[in-house]
């Protein structure tokens, strides 16, 4: 923009504004120390360079617990006493302006990743009210090195897979606008998981039936599927069910009354990844062990491996539907 100051002897005198745009804040996180004593607790700063006039937001986040804001916290400095993963960003104005904030999110949001899944990172730019074509830089295992226009990312993991992964990003229409690497997200992969059953009572009445529950340690977001007999291959129905005597009392529970080897896993993801199978729970009306040998291998494995001699024996009393393998 160009202002007339002064017309004189016809020389025109002029001033030039110039509006300078910098390019949008950054918030930045230190702390007092990264260690809590016991029963302590440690100060953390949020602050934006060279302005001020901000007011703070602040966000925690866990190996087991998505990302969540603290309520009635704006101050630039809190002190914390729990464990997790900080960040912060600065608002202010009326409407609010934010700083951009950049973080790694895992889809599905599982606390536990198990060798062989597949899982989504995208990376995230939270900026509050502007819409803006970006393009996405990764750092980490097996990530893309160079720019590009998808902000995810996804990976059937293995043991290469762990490890820290960060991300930064630039509008598309400024290749100088860059963000800084986001903070590390910590992917962790554990072993391929087995089902485990367990059950309500040892003993099944005259009459009655025993609950026997499938589960998997320390992990969440199973379906599971129940199996009879040591070959089948294909899950209960609700229709084998009720030819059964059956029940579905719950997700992961089935309510069962007939002798017979019972056996679950569970899936999860699409994909559906597939966890072990469970050892074998045998109901017997003599409470003994008596399946034959022969039953003990995959028919349709031309090199037969043994199951494994795991069993749950639950003692039928007479009379008992019996239903032998």
């Amino acid at each position: 923009m160009t202002l007339t100051h002064a017309l004189k002897n016809n020389l025109c005198i002029c001033f030039t504004l110039i509006f300078i745009t910098a390019d949008k804040p950054r918030a930045t996180l230190t702390a007092g120390t990264t260690i809590i004593p016991v029963g302590g607790s440690v100060t953390l700063t949020c602050s934006v360079q060279s302005s001020d006039g901000w007011k703070y937001e602040w966000f925690r986040r866990t190996q087991r617990i998505s990302e969540l804001q603290i309520r009635d916290q704006q101050n630039r400095d809190i002190r914390v006493s729990q464990g997790g993963i900080y960040s912060c960003r600065g608002t202010r104005g009326n409407p609010v302006y934010y700083t951009d904030r950049i973080v790694v999110k895992q889809q599905p949001n599982w606390p536990q990743i198990f060798r062989g899944e597949t899982i989504t990172l995208t990376c995230e730019v939270q900026e509050g009210g502007e819409t803006t074509e970006w393009e996405y830089e990764w750092r980490g295992p097996r990530t893309p090195t160079q720019w590009t226009h998808n902000n995810d990312v996804t990976l059937r993991v293995s043991e290469s897979s762990s490890g820290d992964y960060m991300c930064k990003s630039r509008r598309r229409d400024d290749s100088y606008s860059s963000t800084e690497w986001s903070e590390a997200f910590t992917l962790s992969i554990s072993n391929h998981p087995k089902a485990q059953i367990t059950i309500d009572v040892r003993d099944i009445p005259v009459g009655g039936s025993v609950t026997l529950s499938c589960s998997v340690n320390s992990s969440s977001g199973w379906k599971y599927y129940w199996y009879r007999d040591v070959n089948s291959s294909e899950p209960l129905t609700t229709q084998d069910a009720v030819q059964m005597q059956m029940q579905f009392p719950s997700e992961g529970q089935i309510s069962v009354s007939q002798e017979g080897l019972y056996r679950c896993r569970g899936g999860r993801g699409h994909p559906v990844y597939y966890t072990e199978y469970s050892d074998p729970l045998i109901i017997d009306e003599n409470g003994e062990l008596f399946i034959s040998q022969s039953l003990l291998h995959s028919e349709s494995s031309s090199s037969p491996t043994p199951y494994p001699l795991h069993y749950i024996i639950v003692k039928c009393h007479r009379p008992c539907e019996q239903k032998h393998f």
